[in-house]
C-alpha cells in the first residue's frame, strides 16, 4: 500500500509524466499488484500493454482514463508492452476538494466531481475513453498543471486546484451516462430513478416526486438508493443540477440567476448558496476558474 507524503505549504497534488519504462519502475506506478490511500487519474497518449485493474484486466489505447480510487488493486498485466505506453498519472488524496460532514469514510465518496471514482471501487477501476478530438486538450491541461506545480509562481496554489478542477469536470462529462451504466450492471431501479431525475431535474422535484414515478414509498426509495449508492435522492437531484450549472457556467455568457433557473432553483440566493455548499466556491469564481 503506497501512501501519500504530503509537503507543508504544497497542494497535495503530484503529476507525474510517463512513457513505459517511467510507469513499471517509478515509486508509485509499479508492475507488481499494489495500492494507494489516494486518488490515481492516469491518462495514455500512447497505446501499450494492459493493466490489473481490480478484478479486469484492460488493454490500454490511447485516449484510455483511468480512475483508481483508494484501496484499488492495480498492477501492469503485459509488461513487456508497457514500455510503449505513454502520458500522465495526476495523485491526490481524497480530502484534496475538501471534507464533509458525513465522515471520514464517505466524505470523497459524496463529492459530486469524485463519483466516477466512487463507481470504479463498486466495480473494479473506472475506464473512460477521451475522444480523439479532446485528446490534445487533455495532454494540455495536464501538461500545464505539471508546470504549475514545478514552477510555483504566484498563486500557483489556486491555479493547481483551477487545473485539477477542470480535469475532474471533464472526467464527470466522460462518465455521465450514469443510467445507462446502471442497466448494465442489473439495477433497473436505480437507472428508472436516475432517468426520471434526468428528465425532471430542471423543474421543481422532490423524493416524493421521485418515488411516485416510480412507484415506491418515499421510505423505502430513500433506503434503496441510500444502500446502493451512499447517497439520497435528493443528494443525486442536486448533484445533476449542479453538474448542468457547472457547464453553463463555463460554456455560456448566461448570468448566475438565469444559470439557477435553468437548472431548478428560480430563487438566486438559494442558487447561489446550495452551489457554495457543493462547491466550496461561488459560481462566478467557477466560471473563472472554468475560463483559466
Amino acid at each position: 500500500m503506497y501512501t501519500y507524503d504530503r509537503v507543508p505549504g504544497v497542494p497535495p497534488v503530484s503529476v507525474l509524466r510517463f512513457d513505459g519504462t517511467e510507469l513499471l519502475d517509478d515509486g508509485q506506478v509499479t508492475a507488481h499488484a499494489h495500492a494507494h490511500d489516494f486518488l490515481v487519474l492516469a491518462y495514455f497518449e500512447r497505446a501499450g500493454g494492459a493493466l490489473h485493474l481490480g478484478s479486469r484486466t484492460w488493454s490500454i489505447e490511447a485516449g484510455d482514463v483511468y480512475l483508481i480510487a483508494p484501496g484499488e488493486v492495480v498492477g501492469a498485466a503485459e509488461a513487456t508492452r508497457m514500455h510503449q505506453a505513454t502520458g500522465w498519472a495526476m495523485f491526490f488524496p481524497p480530502d484534496l476538494l475538501g471534507a464533509s460532514a458525513l465522515g471520514a469514510n464517505l466524505s470523497w465518496r459524496c463529492h459530486p466531481l469524485l463519483f466516477p471514482f466512487v463507481r470504479g471501487t463498486a466495480q473494479g477501476a473506472q475506464r473512460l475513453a477521451v475522444p480523439r478530438s479532446e485528446q490534445a486538450s487533455w495532454s494540455d491541461h495536464l501538461r500545464a498543471l505539471a508546470r504549475e506545480l514545478t514552477e510555483r509562481r504566484a498563486s500557483y496554489a489556486d491555479a493547481v486546484m483551477g487545473r485539477v478542477t477542470l480535469l475532474l469536470v471533464e472526467v464527470s462529462r466522460l462518465a455521465a451516462d450514469v443510467v445507462s451504466d446502471l442497466r448494465l450492471d442489473g439495477q433497473p431501479l436505480l437507472a428508472e430513478v436516475f432517468a426520471v431525475i434526468e428528465d425532471r431535474y430542471r423543474q421543481p422535484l422532490s423524493l416524493k416526486d421521485v418515488a411516485g414515478a416510480v412507484h415506491l414509498s418515499p421510505g423505502h426509495l430513500t433506503t434503496v438508493v441510500g444502500d446502493k449508492t451512499g447517497r439520497t435522492v435528493q443528494e443525486w437531484i442536486t448533484e445533476r443540477r449542479m453538474a448542468e450549472a457547472r457547464r453553463l457556467l463555463v460554456e455560456t455568457e448566461l448570468g448566475v440567476a438565469e444559470v439557477g433557473r435553468r437548472v431548478g432553483y428560480p430563487d438566486p440566493g438559494y442558487f447561489a448558496r446550495s452551489f457554495r455548499r457543493s462547491h466550496h466556491v461561488t459560481p462566478l469564481a467557477w466560471r473563472r476558474a472554468g475560463r483559466l
